[in-house]
């Protein structure tokens, strides 16, 4: 699966520079430094933080995507980055949970 076709399956896009990045996994959480130290390259990493600090640890774990949930925005300047590293960042109304759920029955 890539990350174009989540979008397909109801996720927004806010950036999307490397759509055809393929997708091997999630991982869910909101302190970085953990973050940097769990979510493995490929992962989609679900969040709620919405500082410039996500595109750069999205970058530095390689993730696929961000998908920021309930309904978490960027401001310009982080979408700008985000644009410029390369960082794919999928947007929904919906919790961590529900967002995990419907992975999960998407990468099945």
């Amino acid at each position: 699966m890539t990350v174009s076709s989540l979008i397909e399956k109801g996720f927004n896009a806010v950036t999307l520079p490397q759509g055809d990045r393929m997708v091997n996994g999630v991982y869910i959480g909101d302190l970085l430094s953990w973050v940097m130290s769990s979510c493995s390259a490929d992962n989609i990493w679900i969040t709620i933080m919405s500082n410039i600090n996500v595109i750069a640890v999205a970058s530095l774990t390689d993730a696929s995507c961000v998908i920021l949930a309930e309904g978490v925005t960027l401001q310009d300047d982080v979408i700008k980055e985000a644009e410029k590293k390369g960082v794919n960042v999928l947007s929904t109304d919906k919790s961590s949970y529900e967002v995990a759920v419907l992975l999960s029955d998407i990468l099945k």
